[in-house]
């Protein structure tokens, strides 16, 4: 396994540098001149000149896409235009927010998808299966920041029982620690503010778990059929197993394989895509982070978050291939069983 490992993370390599070519030819080349957007459109030639040189923008394409790679392999990945405080720095002070908000998601899509999708299967064609399949057809047709618009206007504007945005409320914002308010919270043993981070958590979890809900209980709906119609299965119906047992312990367990796998891309996913979620929200993750820093044309902050999300997915992808040897022991990860 170890040989397999080696090479699927030299396999990495040639995509994040496809990855970083992209980015930087598209905030270098493609996107406007971002001296006049940062410096104010009255500045002068020369204060832009200036600037342009101090920043390397000077300096011709290649070189700057070097000097970019060379500082992103030592863990600099440039000083942001505007609070000129280092990329790492800014994306730090933000990633937890993103990364507590996606756990929360991936947990509640995970939770209810496999429990619809089991459903689905287990009363196939019946109106529990009917409803499932609607309730993913909903989750998959609307877009994020549309069904959140509605839950803000439901549960904030209409009934006023839920916050509309933020993390907490200022006055109870826990202050230093990891910058995961769930954990810092019970670390302290804080219960008010940990109820009033739960609070705010809930409709932005709900916003973004929907499509990752709707892909698993698809996912798990036919991968449970296709077990379900197994001679195995047929053999412990056949020996009078309880059918829960039959469903749960035998079914499930060996149609996790594929759901594993959409359940880990789709956390990836939600890590790198919750942008709209963070937008409408005003959620202090990366997500919202970068949709300001395009905005503001600040390029060096869009390239590390970019950079930042690809190597979430890559990652992502080798957890689950690993995983794929514990849940199913006929993979086989030795070099004479790939060829």
């Amino acid at each position: 396994m170890l040989k397999y490992i080696l090479k699927r993370i030299l396999m990495v390599i040639p995509v994040l540098l496809g990855v970083t070519i992209i980015i930087f030819l598209i905030t270098r080349v493609l996107a406007p001149d971002p001296a006049p957007v940062v410096l104010g459109e009255h500045a002068t030639p020369e204060a832009m000149a200036t600037w342009r040189a101090d920043n390397g923008l000077d300096d011709p394409i290649w070189m700057q896409y070097v000097n970019f790679i060379v500082g992103a392999v030592q863990g600099d990945l440039g000083t942001s235009y505007y609070t000129h405080q280092p990329v790492t720095a800014e994306i730090a002070a933000r990633f937890p927010a993103t990364a507590e908000l996606a756990i929360c998601a991936i947990i509640v899509a995970s939770l209810l998808g496999v429990a619809l999708g089991v459903l689905a299967a287990v009363k196939k064609n019946k109106l529990a299966d009917n409803v499932s399949m609607v309730v993913a057809l909903v989750g998959v047709s609307m877009p994020i920041f549309w069904s959140g618009i509605l839950l803000i206007l439901l549960f904030a504007g209409i009934l006023h029982v839920l916050p509309s945005s933020g993390r907490v409320t200022p006055l109870l914002q826990p202050t230093g620690g990891t910058g995961f308010f769930i954990l810092d919270t019970i670390m302290r043993g804080d219960w008010t503010a940990l109820g009033d981070v739960l609070v705010h958590l809930i409709l932005p979890t709900v916003a973004l778990s929907l499509y990752s809900m709707a892909i698993i209980t698809r996912m798990t709906r036919s991968s449970m059929l296709e077990t379900l119609n197994a001679d195995y299965i047929r053999t412990a119906r056949a020996k009078g197993l309880k059918k829960g047992t039959v469903n749960i312990k035998h079914a499930l367990r060996n149609a996790m394989l594929p759901i594993s796998t959409v359940i880990g891309l789709q956390f990836g996913s939600l890590l790198g895509g919750a942008l709209l979620t963070e937008t409408v929200f005003a959620w202090p993750g990366i997500g919202k982070f970068a949709v300001d820093c395009v905005l503001k044309s600040d390029f060096p902050v869009v390239q590390g978050i970019v950079l930042l999300v690809a190597v979430i997915f890559v990652i992502m992808n080798l957890v689950v291939d690993i995983v794929y040897a514990y849940l199913d022991p006929r993979i086989k990860y030795g070099a004479k069983e790939e060829g």
